[in-house]
């Protein structure tokens, strides 16, 4: 018998995406709650209905919170009193259950995963591919993920990364971490941190060729040494920095960064207040 699941937000980016890669699975009866015509209007041309709230969660085994971050909340206190004792509610992502907004109810589990996405290293799609598979779980490019049992039983785990790794495929590894740890993940250490440094990357590529350099080349000898340099600093190869290269970096680090910023992005109260930020709705 297949596995009732219940996509909120079927219609959004992210729903279509599960939608899409767990529909014409038999061990799936997927059910799709879609409240904007937008939404309804991308599911039709897959050729799927959106069901009622009530008509999808009546006996559902497991529903996917396919929704904004800042909706999670409000959501969950409208959907999970209406679940059977058991279900499995997963979240893509560790932010409500860690600033703790979700419906408390002890009964029903929550399982969190989020996709750690195609290395930019081993990805066999490029970034000249017509449609690249940035993503990820379109069929193209393996990608690894996170899970972790915020909440229910130690058999829950088992079903919980199961489904995940149904949504993400094709999936390598699966990694078990604690809602915690997948917070410092996400947002510390790839939104706030990488996204921050990506950033400042690209204002600085923008800055050379304002200042003339030719875009072509400012290009090419970024993203050049963009891989050659992580190659270098995460051990990948042991081809050294230049002595000259290992001194522009030790005097530009204190420029560019605070002296504490370690403790700053990772400390738990600061991503506590992240994640708090990031579902609130105001």
């Amino acid at each position: 018998m297949p596995e009732s699941v219940t996509v909120m937000g079927a219609g959004g980016k992210m729903g279509c995406r599960i939608v899409d890669q767990i529909r014409d699975d038999p061990a799936y009866d997927v059910r799709c709650v879609e409240p904007s015509e937008e939404g309804q209007e991308r599911l039709a041309e897959r050729g799927v209905d959106a069901s009622s709230p009530d008509e999808a969660l009546a006996g559902t085994d497991v529903v996917i919170m396919a929704v904004p971050d800042e909706l999670i909340g409000a959501i969950s206190e409208d959907v999970v009193p209406k679940l059977d004792s058991g279900a499995v509610v997963i979240l893509l992502d560790p932010a409500a259950a860690y600033a703790d907004v979700l419906h408390g109810r002890e009964d029903v589990t929550y399982f969190l995963t989020h996709p750690c996405h195609p290395s930019f290293f081993t990805a066999d799609t490029d970034m000249d591919d017509d449609s690249p598979d940035w993503f990820g779980g379109q069929g193209r490019d393996v990608q690894d993920i996170v899970c972790a049992l915020h909440q229910g039983p130690e058999d829950d785990y088992a079903k919980g990364e199961t489904i995940a790794r149904d949504i993400y495929a094709p999936v390598r590894d699966a990694h078990r971490v604690t809602t915690e740890q997948m917070a410092i993940l996400e947002p510390a250490l790839v939104e706030t941190l990488l996204g921050t440094c990506l950033t400042v990357l690209r204002e600085g590529y923008e800055h050379v060729v304002e200042m003339g350099v030719p875009e072509d080349a400012a290009r090419e000898m970024l993203f050049g040494h963009l891989r050659i340099e992580f190659g270098i600093i995460f051990g990948f190869t042991d081809f050294p920095f230049s002595d000259g290269a290992q001194q522009a970096i030790r005097e530009a680090k204190s420029e560019i960064f605070r002296s504490d910023w370690e403790d700053r992005v990772f400390d738990v109260e600061n991503v506590q207040e992240s994640t708090e930020r990031i579902v609130s709705s105001d």
